[in-house]
C-alpha cells in the first residue's frame, strides 16, 4: 500500500517504521520537508501537498489543534481520500478531529487508544494487542490492512463510531496515566 503519514513526531515515526517494515510504501508529509530527517529506512519525506496524491490512506499523526490549519491549506487535496485520524484533542469535550476535516474525506478513527510504544511492540504476554477502529464499511478492509501492518489485531466497531473509540482513549488514559499502570498496557476483545 501507499500510505502517507502527516506528522513526523513520535507517533508518526513509530507508525511509519512498523508500516514500512511490513512492506508498505510510506511517505511522511511535512510542512518543512527540507528541515527534517526521516529516521525510517525505506520511507521518504515530502511536502504535505506532494505526499497526499497517490496515497491509499492518510494517517493524521499531528496534534489535534493543528488539524484545522491542515484542512484549510490542503482541504481540496484531501477530498475523497481515506483519512485515518490518530489525533487526540487533549482536554477537549470531543477527542477526535473529524469536525476539523473537510466533509469530503472518507473518515476513519484509529491509532489513538494506545501509547506509541505499543505500536512499536504490539505483542504482550497474553498475545497481540487489539486496535479498535471506526471506518466507512467500504473502507473497512483497507483500514484493517493498515492496522494489521502495524502488528495489531483490528477490531471493527462500525461506521461513524468515533465517539466509542474516543471513550476507549479516555479509558486508556485513566488506566495508564491516572492510575499509574504505565503506558505499556493495551485493550483486548476476548471471544470464545
Amino acid at each position: 500500500m501507499n500510505l502517507t503519514i502527516i506528522g513526523t513526531g513520535f507517533i508518526g515515526t513509530t507508525l511509519g517504521r512498523t508500516l514500512t517494515d511490513s512492506g508498505n510504501h510510506v511517505t511522511f508529509g511535512s510542512r518543512h520537508p527540507g528541515d527534517e530527517q526521516v529516521t525510517v529506512p525505506g520511507a521518504r519525506i515530502a511536502a504535505i501537498g506532494d505526499a497526499i496524491p497517490g496515497s491509499d490512506a492518510i494517517i493524521l499523526a499531528i496534534p489535534g489543534a493543528a488539524v484545522a490549519d491542515l484542512s484549510s491549506r490542503y482541504g481540496e487535496d484531501l477530498a475523497g481520500k481515506l483519512v485515518i485520524d490518530a489525533t487526540n484533542r487533549m482536554g477537549e469535550p470531543v477527542a477526535n478531529s473529524r469536525a476539523m476535516l473537510p466533509p469530503t474525506v472518507r473518515y476513519a478513527r484509529a491509532f489513538n487508544t494506545l501509547g506509541g510504544e505499543n505500536f512499536a511492540d504490539p505483542v504482550f504476554s497474553e498475545g497481540r494487542a487489539d486496535m479498535f477502529f471506526s471506518a466507512p464499511e467500504d473502507d473497512r478492509q483497507l483500514v484493517e490492512d493498515v492496522i494489521a501492518g502495524v502488528g495489531l489485531r483490528p477490531v471493527y466497531v462500525g461506521e461513524d463510531q468515533e465517539a466509542i473509540i474516543d471513550a476507549l482513549f479516555r479509558l486508556w488514559i485513566a488506566l495508564a496515566l491516572k492510575q499509574g499502570r504505565g503506558r505499556r498496557i493495551a485493550l483486548r476483545l476476548m471471544e470464545d
